[in-house]
């Protein structure tokens, strides 16, 4: 079902909002067939209508939605790129105050469901001949900061997991790709983090031109549009206001 795709086809994953929807929009103007997943169906129809993206509502963390996902793209023709875009964070609080519940839904949706997609789909990868997975990790996966923990442990076993995948996958002729953005100001991430608007806000005030999705989603259209030989190992992508997680220029 794979074969002749030639970096056309691609599933999508968090396409409802963010960069997941940026993304899904960089890769249909490039003329990609394109499987947007995510589990509002509204959003995901109406995204659909408006780029001519298959709308797959869907919950990556759960079993019979994973495999119903990969029965359907089978019967539409297959993929050669898989781009696990799905996840969050949810709450800032210290390790002293840590919710069991934010961890254990951190981890399911970041990891787990990065996990179970790819396992998924690397049959699918790998008889496809030039297979390319990208997940979007985040700089929290790469230096943790207070009242990250949980979000930094998360994102840092997904950074592990996509290390070990590069290698494990070599020999299949699958690339991976990892894109770790720094702050990107989107309509829901901060939001869905600390559950109020006002301190969603805070998050950006005063930052020039803090990234855009469609900013993060351009870099994940070049990466999987690069001939299939030339591996983006790792991409961390900032704007210019934030030189590391921990240095970030606000004015006014």
């Amino acid at each position: 079902m794979t074969e002749g795709i030639q970096n056309k086809a691609a599933v999508v994953t968090g396409a409802s909002t963010g960069i997941g929807e940026a993304t899904v929009r960089a890769l249909r103007a490039e003329g990609w067939t394109v499987f947007a997943v995510a589990r509002r169906q509204d959003r995901l129809e109406a995204l659909a209508a408006e780029t001519g993206a298959v709308a797959i509502p869907a919950d990556v963390t759960d079993d019979a939605d994973v495999a119903r996902l990969v029965d359907e793209v089978t019967r539409g023709g297959g993929i050669d790129t898989l781009i696990n875009v799905a996840g969050g964070a949810r709450g800032a609080d210290r390790l002293a105050d840590a919710k069991t519940e934010d961890w254990e839904w951190m981890f399911e949706v970041n990891v787990l469901g990065t996990m179970k997609l790819t396992r998924a789909f690397l049959p699918m990868l790998r008889a496809c001949g030039e297979g390319t997975i990208l997940n979007l990790t985040s700089t929290a996966g790469l230096s943790a900061y207070e009242g990250g923990g949980g979000y930094n442990a998360a994102k840092f076993a997904q950074h592990a997991l996509t290390g070990a995948l590069r290698l494990e996958e070599a020999e299949h002729n699958v690339r991976v790709i990892e894109v770790a953005p720094g702050l990107v100001q989107t309509e829901e991430f901060a939001l869905n983090r600390l559950g109020d608007q006002e301190a969603a806000a805070k998050v950006y005030a005063g930052v020039e031109k803090p990234l855009t999705a469609a900013d993060v989603a351009d870099v994940v259209r070049y990466a999987v549009t690069a001939p299939h030989h030339v591996n983006l190992d790792q991409i961390i992508i900032r704007p210019v206001a934030q030189a590391a997680n921990y240095k970030l220029i606000r004015k006014g």
